[in-house]
């Protein structure tokens, strides 16, 4: 009886030592899936902060890269304006001087066309013309060098963006506004208008009123 009365105990102790033992390794179980729950979720969070992070990273370069982008183009423009800026005070630097140097070629011109033209002949004239002439050529030249040219006016359409009207004249042999005289000649330099031509223009003439006649 004792010996049975032992082995039921022992029995329970077993099934007692196995049932903690059992409880032990669920709660182990349980454990080890919350370690394993919290350790994923913490891998997650960390996925996200790394993806969020490398989101604004992106962000901040594809910004640098625009800015770079934008500042290299202002520099561009602000080397192309410098060059222009250097070429148009070479070529149009001088201006004002050549505007100024103009009257005395007006001069010249007057001076050869108030000659009358029975003292053109003359041997007395004959040489102060030709000296006048060669000064007025050689003035012509210096002014083309120096990207001065005249503005052939006569028998062109009157253009206002080189042309100054100074009166109307009627003509029928020409189509209306038609430049048909020249008062003072007009200059360009290189593709700059330096003094407008100063012109007559042609107009159709007036249509007579015959209906007295008919009276």
């Amino acid at each position: 009886m004792q010996d049975k009365k032992e082995n039921k105990n022992s029995t329970l102790e077993d099934e007692a030592d196995f049932l903690d033992s059992t409880k032990d390794n669920q709660k182990e179980q349980k454990d080890n899936t919350l370690e394993e729950k919290e350790i994923a979720s913490e891998n997650q969070s960390l996925e996200n902060n790394d993806n969020d992070e490398i989101e604004k990273l992106s962000e901040e370069l594809e910004k640098l890269k625009e800015e770079k982008l934008r500042l290299l183009a202002e520099m561009d423009n602000l080397r192309k304006r410098s060059e222009k800026e250097k070429l148009d005070s070479i070529r149009y630097g001088s201006i004002n001087l050549a505007r100024d140097i103009l009257s005395p070629g007006d001069n010249l011109t007057r001076a050869l066309e108030a000659i009358p033209e029975d003292e053109k002949t003359s041997e007395k004239f004959k040489n102060l013309i030709d000296g006048l002439n060669m000064v007025q050529k050689e003035f012509s030249t210096i002014l083309s060098k120096h990207g001065v040219n005249k503005i052939e006016a006569i028998n062109t359409k009157f253009d206002h963006n080189l042309h100054q009207a100074m009166v109307e004249l009627e003509d029928d042999t020409v189509d209306e506004g038609t430049v048909v005289q020249e008062m003072q000649s007009g200059y360009t330099m290189h593709d700059r208008l330096l003094r407008p031509s100063m012109v007559a223009v042609s107009k159709k003439p007036a249509k007579k009123d015959n209906s007295k006649k008919n009276d």
